[in-house]
């Protein structure tokens, strides 16, 4: 792979930038410096764990002096969704199938290396459906405000 760019242009559709900027896959010898960039950054999250293979995408921009100026991290995370038949048996039956199914997903996403997954609910089983969630362990995250990118090619 070009160490240059490491397959990712570094100027795009945002808005010019400086071409011979160099943007190259992270190195271990970059630790300390993103472990600076967190700290000074003062967010409220753990520094992650680099060597977790869920962190598929690992990519920094260094100064002149080749110095890691910044980085750009991603961890795959899971999305969840839920299909049911409506209306298919009781209440009661309904509610046991989803723990029966909810307590064989956790495991299964345990087992492939999963640390964490997302629901997104459409708005109109929000507040009933959400409930649910809650008292199952899932946590309604508002502290953060999600973007979404989509990729294309």
């Amino acid at each position: 792979m070009d160490q240059q760019t490491a397959g990712i242009p570094s100027s795009g559709q945002a808005g010019a930038t400086n071409p011979n900027m160099l943007v190259r896959e992270y190195k271990e010898s970059d630790l300390d410096a993103l472990r600076r960039m967190h700290a000074q950054q003062g967010f409220d999250y753990t520094f992650p764990d680099l060597a977790d293979p869920l962190f598929v995408s690992k990519l920094v921009v260094e100064d002149e002096e080749g110095r890691a100026v910044m980085a750009s991290l991603a961890r795959l995370t899971c999305e969840m969704y839920l299909l049911l038949a409506p209306g298919e048996g009781k209440p009661r039956e309904r509610y046991e199938r989803l723990l029966a199914l909810h307590r064989a997903g956790e495991r299964d996403l345990l087992a492939r290396g999963l640390h964490d997954a997302h629901a997104w609910l459409p708005p109109p089983i929000a507040k009933k459906f959400g409930r649910r969630l809650t008292a199952l362990g899932w946590v309604r995250d508002d502290a953060w405000t999600p973007y979404c990118r989509r990729l294309v090619l």
